[in-house]
C-alpha cells in the first residue's frame, strides 16, 4: 500500500494569489496533482491545507481523497508533513512507504509516480527521489523505516534534508520538469509560454 501527501497548505505570499488554484492546461495544478497520484493503483491520498483551507478545498473534488488541515503551517513545510502522515497512518496503518508531493509541479504525471514505486523495487533503496537541476527531490518515495524520522522533522525542514542525511539510502529517478515550480509570478508566464 503506497499513501500520497500533497503539500498545499502554504500561503502563496510570493505569488500573491493561491498557486493550488492557478489554471494550467485547464485545471488546478492542485487537481494536477490529486490526479496524478489517483492513477496508481492501492493508494491512500492525503491532502494537506493549511492557509485558507476553505478556498483550497474548493479544488479537492474526488470522494477517494482525504484532506487534512494543518493548523500549524505558518511553522513550515515539517508541520505538513506530520499532518499528512498522522492522516495517511490513521487511515492505513500497514501503509508501505509514502510518496510526498508537492502541489505546484505541473509535470508530476501518474507515469513519474509509478517510476518511484518501480524503482523502490528494483533498487530496494528505502529513498528514491526525483532527479532535476543536479540536486534530488520531490516528488520522493520513502519506506516505512522512514516514518519515524518525517515525523520528527521541525520547522522549515522538509523532506529533502532526511535526503541529503542519508544518500547511501537513496536512490534517483531523473525527472528533469521537476525543477519547474510555481512560486512567483515570473514563473507563472514560464509556464504560460511552454
Amino acid at each position: 500500500m503506497t499513501g500520497f501527501i500533497i503539500l498545499a497548505a502554504g500561503a502563496s505570499t510570493r505569488l500573491g494569489r493561491h498557486k493550488q488554484k492557478l489554471v494550467y492546461k485547464g485545471k488546478p495544478l492542485l487537481q494536477h496533482a490529486i490526479q496524478a497520484a489517483l492513477s496508481l493503483p492501492n493508494h491512500s491520498i492525503v491532502v494537506v491545507t493549511g492557509y485558507d483551507y476553505k478556498v483550497v478545498q474548493e479544488e479537492i473534488t474526488s470522494t477517494n481523497v482525504q484532506v487534512a488541515v494543518n493548523e500549524q503551517w505558518q511553522t513550515g513545510m515539517a508541520s505538513s508533513i506530520k499532518c499528512g502522515m498522522q492522516a495517511l497512518l490513521n487511515l492505513q496503518p500497514q501503509m508501505e512507504q509514502v510518496i510526498i508531493m508537492l502541489c505546484d509541479q505541473p509535470f508530476v504525471t501518474g507515469e513519474i509516480l509509478s517510476k518511484l514505486v518501480r524503482e523502490q523495487l528494483s533498487s530496494g533503496k528505502p529513498i528514491v527521489a526525483s532527479a532535476y537541476n543536479k540536486t534530488v527531490g520531490a516528488p520522493v518515495l520513502f519506506a516505512q523505516r522512514y516514518f519515524t524520522a518525517l515525523m520528527l522533522l521541525s520547522g522549515q525542514e522538509g523532506a529533502r534534508k532526511l535526503i541529503q542525511q542519508h544518500l547511501d539510502d537513496v536512490a534517483q529517478v531523473p525527472f528533469p520538469e521537476g525543477a519547474i515550480d510555481i512560486d512567483t509570478p515570473e514563473d507563472v508566464e514560464r509556464l504560460m509560454k511552454l
